[in-house]
């Protein structure tokens, strides 16, 4: 795989990991009443930015986990290439 590929391969999956999992955390902390857009920064306010910050950090390790893995298959022996 060229450079450049494997370049855009990387910083999409990180991109796509990262957003899936602080929507994610959005969604979760949306349904507990954390409100990230209430005016001020009050303690549900807070946790709810740290459920997307979290989320975030969780997908982004996720999607680093999934690319390490498919490059561990595709380099390990009796690879037949699909």
């Amino acid at each position: 795989m060229s450079d450049v590929r494997r370049l855009f391969v990387e910083g999409a999956t990180d991109a796509v990991g990262f957003l899936g999992g602080a929507l994610i955390g959005f969604g979760i902390g949306h349904l507990l009443g954390f409100d990230i857009f209430s005016e001020g920064y009050d303690t549900r306010s807070i946790l709810g930015i740290a459920l997307v910050g979290l989320g975030g950090g969780f997908g982004l390790n996720i999607a680093r986990r999934w690319r390490m893995a498919r490059a561990h298959a595709a380099a390990s022996p009796g690879n037949t290439g699909k």
